[in-house]
């Protein structure tokens, strides 16, 4: 928490995450053409925000684009403002609900980056055994996770089979992709969302969510992230997601590390 807390003391740090909170995922020359900033300084203070987790990269060919990662400061948020009168750090939630909204553009995609004291095999479990995955996400997933293979989706007691619902990806203890379920009437239902919600989620083209995993430099941390990509613009799904993964991701963190998940209304 002390880097999270240093690099966002400086100015020039802030100005380039809100550069990137009103357009996310750009290059360094994008960002260095909407501030008046050297190259040089803006490849430094992205470095900083990398280190602090509050940016991170994902590669798209020949381009880095830079997004913004609400990990850390959905941490911080989870463990003070719970703990503290949120009047006091009112400014301190502002930040983490800025960090967390995927701005509504061209080409939405929401990109978080955690690290977890556990191993890749455990995560690699962690996100594909309904052991695992019903107690943080209430989820399960029937396939036998091959590349091509269908999947049907038990979301939070809706089944939900679709033949486009497949496993892109699937390279044991580092990579894991697959297409996002489909919106029926039941799952609707279940979640009380209103004829026109579902209306525009079930016209929505369909999406996609990877996980990387990756061995951080010290013993038993591994680096994951989330990148969930594929929206149309002005997505409603994209809106939903991008408040909902912090939540599954910290709690499947907390499940990994603690062995419980967090509680429904953390």
């Amino acid at each position: 928490m002390d880097e999270v807390f240093k690099a966002l003391a400086d100015p020039s740090r802030r100005a380039l995450l809100d550069s990137l909170n009103a357009r996310n995922g750009q290059t360094l020359r994008e960002l260095c053409a909407g501030l008046d900033m050297a190259r040089q300084s803006v490849s430094k203070h992205l470095a900083v925000l990398e280190e602090a987790g509050l940016v991170t990269t994902v590669r798209r060919g020949r381009e880095k684009l830079h997004y913004l990662n609400a990990a850390p400061v959905h941490e911080i948020a989870h463990r003070w403002i719970s703990r503290y009168d949120r009047a006091r750090v009112q400014a301190l939630a502002d930040l983490k609900n800025a960090l967390e909204e995927t701005p509504m553009d061209d080409a939405p995609t929401f990109v978080y980056t955690t690290y977890i004291r556990t191993t890749p095999q455990k995560l690699w479990q962690a996100l594909t055994e309904p052991a695992f995955t019903r107690r943080y996400w209430a989820t399960e997933f029937i396939t036998d996770w091959s590349a091509g293979s269908s999947m049907t989706w038990d979301n939070h007691g809706v089944l939900i089979s679709d033949p486009e619902q497949v496993v892109l990806e699937a390279e044991p203890y580092s990579r894991l992709s697959y297409t996002w379920h489909a919106v029926t009437p039941e799952l609707a239902k279940r979640f009380g969302w209103d004829d026109e919600l579902l209306a525009r989620l079930s016209g929505e083209a369909r999406s996609k969510v990877t996980f990387t995993i990756e061995e951080a430099e010290a013993a038993q941390v591994v680096k994951l992230t989330v990148v969930h990509d594929g929206f149309e613009p002005g997505s409603s799904l994209a809106e939903m997601v991008s408040h909902g993964w912090p939540g599954v991701v910290s709690s499947l963190k907390s499940l990994l590390e603690t062995g419980e998940p967090l509680p429904d209304d953390a």
